[in-house]
């Protein structure tokens, strides 16, 4: 990717979405946001993808379009309206979007997605060959996923970022668990053996720029770590790295009883994906363990 290309992005103001954009000024690329609310300089666009109010025009010149838009899964329990909200979120702003590059000729759409779509594997290694799982999250991501449809069958390279947990320095999953593992009240869930694909934010947004420039990735691409580990090792992982124990563990009924089906789905299963495409096309992490990962968010501003 050129210097001074151009890329869009929507959901530029979420953990990935600030990062990314501070990464592609940074390598002296112009950012186009894509907002919602009245744009307050020449590097924003309105939007609305709940009216599907969007001037394709807008894209003209933009070489590539990212879109990381969606509500958090774990924002609150489930219930049936905010699983409508998690799809709403999602697929209509994933269609605007690709209809948007279409029209306007933009060749690339990078999409946020989910290993969520392989839905719970066990112990059973997943690349992107394999296909979806049957329950609830994996079904969203299916339907997120084939939102894009009409841009890749216009000939638009379109690459599906099915993405982990991403470990943050500040914001994100670690910001919330990190005051109680700091009170040794840092535990596993249920039996810990579910698998937890993890990724730096640091390696998400080095992925992202990467693949906006290889033109041989396209398709579903697993944006997770080289080492999935299980929530248990995780948690002894995080322990370590704060020098505080995690010897309790939280049992799945009371998770259960907590947060309902989300506690199936987005806490005692798992899947143990490995970032084949990734590799394959010659991108290099730059934390290939979870204990690197987690020296790296834990780390004292400063080091």
């Amino acid at each position: 990717m050129a210097p001074d290309s151009v890329v869009a992005v929507a959901g530029s103001s979420g953990l990935i979405g600030t990062a990314l954009v501070y990464a592609l000024r940074a390598t002296d690329h112009r950012v186009l946001r894509i907002v919602r609310r009245a744009p307050s300089n020449a590097d924003e666009v309105f939007w609305n993808p709940d009216t599907g109010e969007f001037d394709p025009a807008a894209l003209a010149g933009v070489d590539a379009v990212v879109n990381l838009c969606g509500v958090n899964v774990g924002h609150r329990r489930w219930s049936g309206a905010f699983k409508q909200s998690l799809r709403d979120s999602r697929i209509g702003p994933t269609e605007v979007l690709a209809n948007a590059v279409v029209e306007a000729g933009v060749p690339v759409l990078i999409n946020a997605s989910a290993v969520g779509y392989y839905g719970n594997t066990g112990a059973r290694p997943v690349d992107e060959t394999v296909g979806p799982g049957d329950n609830f999250l994996a079904r969203l991501t299916f339907d997120w996923e084939a939102a894009t449809a009409v841009a890749a069958e216009a000939g638009v390279r379109v690459l599906l970022t099915r993405t982990g947990l991403v470990i943050a320095p500040s914001g994100g999953v670690l910001s919330r668990l990190k005051p109680l593992f700091a009170l040794g009240l840092g535990a596993r869930l249920g039996n810990g053996r579910q698998y937890l694909p993890w990724i730096t934010l640091e390696d998400q947004v080095r992925a992202l720029l990467f693949a906006i420039g290889h033109d041989e990735l396209s398709g579903p691409v697993n944006f997770t770590g080289p080492a999935p580990v299980t929530n248990a090792e995780f948690t002894a992982a995080f322990g370590r790295a704060l020098n505080r124990p995690t010897v309790l563990a939280v049992p799945g009924f009371a998770l259960r009883t907590l947060l309902g089906e989300f506690a199936d789905e987005g806490l005692l299963g798992g899947q143990r994906a490995i970032p084949a495409k990734l590799e394959q096309a010659g991108f290099r992490f730059h934390h290939h363990t979870v204990g690197e990962a987690l020296a790296f968010a834990t780390a004292p501003k400063g080091d």
